[in-house]
């Protein structure tokens, strides 16, 4: 048995699957999937790419997945908020995806919402378009694997 931490767990069990890029910008607290990634994919061959922005990591998510590679990312609250144009032109080309939203709360936010806004802003769809989008959400690490 071995104990790893949610951020760690989603970046190997994507790795299981078949996901060969990871493009993102560290926030907190995603950072760790970031610096799993860095570590993990070049040594199965594939591509970690740390982008300029939330906007250009979920734009080069969008030409990978355009291309036919499993690709993914991962944010939190405000950088999905900033990744919300891509991600409803990833929708309507119904390219496959995983975007990963680390939830968060507290100080830093203001606590004027709870830490499900995340939830219901990616479930309603936050971009154009009346669109929705598949949604898991792991109670556990253990459920992310």
């Amino acid at each position: 048995m071995q104990l790893i931490k949610g951020n760690e767990a989603v970046v190997k069990a994507a790795l299981l699957a078949g996901c060969r890029a990871y493009f993102g910008y560290p926030i907190t607290p995603a950072s760790e999937i970031a610096e799993t990634a860095a570590e993990y994919f070049p040594q199965v061959g594939g591509v970690f790419l740390q982008a300029e922005s939330e906007v250009a990591s979920i734009n080069m998510l969008y030409g990978a997945a355009s291309a036919g590679v499993r690709a993914m990312t991962g944010s939190s609250s405000p950088g999905v908020s900033l990744m919300q144009e891509g991600i409803s032109y990833a929708a309507g080309a119904e390219l496959p995806m995983v975007i990963v939203d680390i939830m968060r709360g507290g100080p830093g936010l203001g606590n004027i919402a709870p830490e499900q806004a995340d939830y219901f802003q990616i479930v309603k769809g936050g971009g154009h378009g009346n669109y929705r989008l598949i949604v898991l959400a792991p109670n556990s690490a253990q459920e992310m694997c």
